[in-house]
This record gives structure tokens, C-alpha cells and sequence, in this order.
């Protein structure tokens, strides 16, 4: 026997049970526990100059009154390895990492949870950022934009 589900949605999480009667067995049980983790990550291009002040909206599309409700943070990836730069939690003030000062380079979180990095730097180029949005425990938002810097 098999179920199908349909339009899977966080809600559905839990434990679930078959039961069917058997001829010579008797009665005939199985659970199983479903979790159903979310997490949707947007990839795009971010293009900046040299010794500017790169500005990085959290979720493009999200406004900073919404994002205020949840716990987000900041990432910058090194080589394949996600250094953690700021962290805010709902109502409290941003928290600095000690990747703060990344290169000499100052890390700010803007007003609208936007992340500004100065000046930039020509070792920015191909640098992968990432804001993480935490909905529910099992419900994460990712951006990741990748910056790109170019000399005038």
C-alpha cells in the first residue's frame, strides 16, 4: 500500500500511521514520521565598483517590516566554507562576528536589513553572500547573491 500526498507544505509534518487487517495475521501496523523541511534559496548576480559601498538587500522582494518579525543573518562564503558576519534577532540589536572587519573592509547591517560592506575590494569579486531567513524551525529563506566588481 502506498499514499501519495500532494502540494506538500510544512504543516504536514508528522507522524503517520497504516493499519490493515491480514487474513491469517491479524491486524497489521506501520508509522512512519514525515518531516518536511522548506528552504528556498535565490541565486543572482550583484555588480559593483571598485572602492564603493556594496549594499545587499536581505530578501529583494520582502519588505524590512516583514523581515523584522524573524530571525535572520548574514554569511560570506570563503572557499567553500560560510563565515557567519551578523546576526538579528526579532526587537534586539544586530550582532557583530568577529568577521565583522572582513580584509580590512568594514560590515555594517543597514536599516532594512540590508548588508553594507566598504569599501570594495577587487578580492569581493566572486564572493558569494547569503541571507538566511528563519520562518519556522524547519522553514528557511536563502539569497545569495554574487558580487562581481569591476575597476572604473
Amino acid at each position: 500500500w502506498v499514499q501519495h500526498l500532494e502540494n506538500i507544505s510544512v504543516p504536514l509534518t508528522g507522524q503517520y500511521k497504516c493499519t490493515f487487517a491480514t487474513y491469517l495475521y491479524g491486524t497489521k501496523a506501520a508509522k512512519i514520521q514525515l518531516t518536511i523541511k522548506a528552504e528556498e534559496e535565490r541565486h543572482y548576480l550583484k555588480k559593483m565598483w571598485l572602492k564603493q559601498t556594496l549594499e545587499i538587500p536581505c530578501l529583494e522582494d520582502e519588505t524590512s517590516e516583514y523581515l523584522s518579525t524573524y530571525a535572520l543573518k548574514w554569511l560570506v562564503d570563503e572557499n567553500g566554507w560560510k563565515e557567519e558576519l551578523v546576526t538579528k534577532e526579532p526587537s534586539c540589536p544586530a550582532v557583530y562576528r568577529n568577521s565583522s572587519m572582513l580584509y580590512g573592509q568594514k560590515v555594517l547591517l543597514g536599516l532594512s536589513n540590508t548588508l553594507k560592506v566598504f569599501p570594495t575590494k577587487i578580492t569581493d569579486d566572486g564572493r558569494v553572500f547569503s541571507c538566511h531567513v528563519l520562518y519556522h524551525p524547519e522553514r528557511v529563506q536563502k539569497s545569495s547573491p554574487t558580487v562581481r566588481v569591476f575597476g572604473k
